[in-house]
C-alpha cells in the first residue's frame, strides 16, 4: 500500500507562485509514476502534470503549460509542482496519485484518472484575484 501525501498548498494573490509536494513512502518510489490533478468546487477532476519514474517527458495540461513544471527528487521520495503565474481559476483542492507502472504512454494515458492507484487527500490552493 502507498499512500501520498501532499503538501505546500495555500492562499496566493494573482501572479504569483506556489511549490506543492507529494511525498509517498516506500523503496519502490523512484519506480512509480505520479500525476497532479486537481477539482474545483463544482467540477469534474482534471489533469494538471504527470511524471514517469525517469523523470523524462512529463506531461502539462495546456493550461497549465510553460507556467507548471513538474519535477521529482528520488533520493526524497517527493515530487514538486512549481506554480508560476497563477490564476483565479487555480483555485482547487490538489491531488498528487501514484501510478504503479510508472511509464505513461502518451498524453491520454498520463491524463486517465482510472490509471491511478493510490490518491492522496489534497492540498487546497486558493488564487485571490
Amino acid at each position: 500500500q502507498v499512500q501520498p501525501a501532499e503538501s505546500g498548498g495555500g492562499l496566493v494573490q494573482a501572479g504569483g507562485s506556489l511549490r506543492l509536494s507529494c511525498a509517498a513512502s516506500g523503496r519502490t518510489f523512484s519506480s512509480y509514476g505520479i500525476g497532479w490533478f486537481r477539482q474545483a468546487p463544482g467540477k469534474q477532476r482534471e489533469f494538471v502534470a504527470a511524471i514517469g519514474r525517469t523523470g523524462s517527458a512529463p506531461y502539462y495540461a495546456d493550461s497549465v503549460k510553460d507556467r507548471f513544471t513538474i519535477s521529482r527528487d528520488n533520493a526524497k521520495n517527493t515530487v514538486y509542482l512549481q506554480m508560476n503565474s497563477l490564476k483565479p481559476e487555480g483555485t482547487a483542492l490538489y491531488y498528487c496519485a501514484v501510478d504503479r507502472i510508472g511509464y505513461f504512454r502518451d498524453y491520454e494515458g498520463a491524463a486517465r484518472t482510472d490509471d491511478y492507484d493510490y490518491w492522496g487527500q489534497g492540498t487546497q490552493v486558493t488564487v485571490s484575484s
